[in-house]
């Protein structure tokens, strides 16, 4: 499986959008809330490209971008071989 960071806020509908689809993809991934570790925004902004927003989703340490690059790639049909997971269709 791939190694899987994404950057949220609890405020954040999208970041509960992006979980909820790995959460239905069966993928492991590290949560880096920047709410509680404040420190952690700036390393997300600068491994983002300066992007601010989250989520910030990383596979395999290749910057994918935010929720609706994730969806991007699901309707695709890309996402599956990326995150390195059976198709559950």
């Amino acid at each position: 499986m791939a190694n899987i960071e994404i950057y949220t806020s609890p405020f954040c509908g999208f970041c509960y959008q992006a979980k909820s689809l790995l959460n239905d993809k069966g993928v492991d991934y590290i949560e880096v809330d920047i709410i509680s570790q404040p420190k952690r925004h700036s390393e997300m902004i600068e491994r983002a490209g300066g992007l601010q927003t989250v989520p910030q989703i990383f596979i395999d340490n290749q910057h994918i971008g935010g929720c609706d690059e994730l969806y991007e790639l699901e309707a695709k049909d890309k996402l599956d071989s990326i995150l390195n997971v059976k198709e559950t269709r």
